[in-house]
């Protein structure tokens, strides 16, 4: 018994702990693994849902910006006479863009529709400026708060005649935050007469690309009349900001804009660091193929090589006009 007891109460051998050992850093190694695949899915799901959510923040607020693209006030409208008219070589259209440039104030008031080699955009990003009025009530002639601008706020300065419009500008800019590309908003404060400074609305959009829907426009030629029933037809073909200017004469470059119908815009946007697993080099066609993308616009095809470890989402949508742009 006294021999029993003894063997009994013997201790583990060295193989027999490291065996354990052994066994146990296996099984340590093997969770370890499955957290960090679990913690890396989880970032991925939560950057797929953030990107998703910021597509459709985006996607929302310029289609309800670009359909107010036109939109006069009901003294202005109504009102023959006060009507808003594109025949002078220096008013503005209500919407009018720029291929492959960055912000620039001297484009958005129409100073000049050249895009200078310094002022190109960031990954070959477009610029959309977008003038409108702001709606009244019949009754106590004060703003109905319909309308808003690109920052997504309403406006209440009632304009005086048919020519003083709102003005929002969509491109694309770095933060100064976070340094990385961000879709921004620059607005006109109507009541101060004055530009509000540059702000973010969504951060993480590497391009920003526009093609304009038209109807009786050649590229860079001055447009001929067009009948009554012209003047809502569909678009008939699309095309790049810099093919609606024609070069040396402001008023047709501005009577071709009025002859744009609907807006297709595409973007890509990108996650933060990590929140994909490192892969090939891609390209991300902004605008959605089906002959809207070409290799003669830059930015439509957004390359990325390396592959970064960033996850990534396009989104392209049309958006057609809902009022009329020019008058016969």
């Amino acid at each position: 018994m006294r021999r029993l007891r003894a063997y009994k109460s013997r201790g583990l051998t060295l193989v027999e702990l490291m065996v354990a050992m052994t066994l146990a850093l296996l099984v340590a190694l093997a969770a370890i693994a499955a957290l960090l695949i679990s913690q890396q899915g989880f970032h991925a799901v939560d950057a797929a849902s953030q990107l998703r959510d910021n597509a459709r923040f985006a996607t929302d607020l310029i289609r309800r910006v670009v359909l107010q693209a036109g939109f006069l006030n009901t003294e202005f409208a109504v009102d023959r006479g006060h009507e808003f008219t594109l025949s002078a070589s220096d008013t503005e259209p209500n919407l009018k863009g720029f291929n492959n440039a960055r912000y620039n104030q001297a484009l958005a008031i129409g100073t000049t529709n050249t895009v200078s080699s310094s002022g190109q955009g960031i990954n070959g990003s477009d610029m959309l400026v977008v003038r409108y009025q702001i709606g009244s009530t019949q009754r106590d002639g004060v703003a109905d708060g319909s309308m808003i601008n690109c920052a997504g706020m309403t406006e209440s300065t009632i304009p005086t005649n048919s020519s003083e419009r709102l003005t929002s500008v969509f491109h694309i800019g770095t933060s100064a935050t976070s340094n990385e590309p961000s879709l921004m908003c620059t607005r006109r404060v109507e009541s101060t007469g004055t530009w509000a400074t540059a702000q973010p609305l969504i951060q993480g959009v590497e391009t920003f690309q526009i093609l304009y829907g038209t109807h009786g426009v050649i590229p860079n030629t001055a447009p001929s009349a067009l009948s009554e029933s012209s003047v809502s037809a569909a678009a008939e073909r699309y095309l790049r900001a810099d093919q609606l200017i024609v070069n040396g004469d402001a008023a047709a470059t501005n009577a071709n804009w009025a002859r744009v119908r609907s807006v297709r815009i595409g973007m890509v946007l990108r996650g933060p660091v990590g929140s994909a697993p490192m892969g090939e080099a891609m390209s991300f066609d902004s605008l959605g193929g089906g002959g809207f993308s070409s290799s003669d616009d830059k930015g439509s095809v957004l390359s990325i090589n390396p592959a970064d470890g960033r996850l990534r989402q396009t989104v392209s949508f049309t958006i057609h006009l809902r009022n009329p742009q020019e008058t016969l």
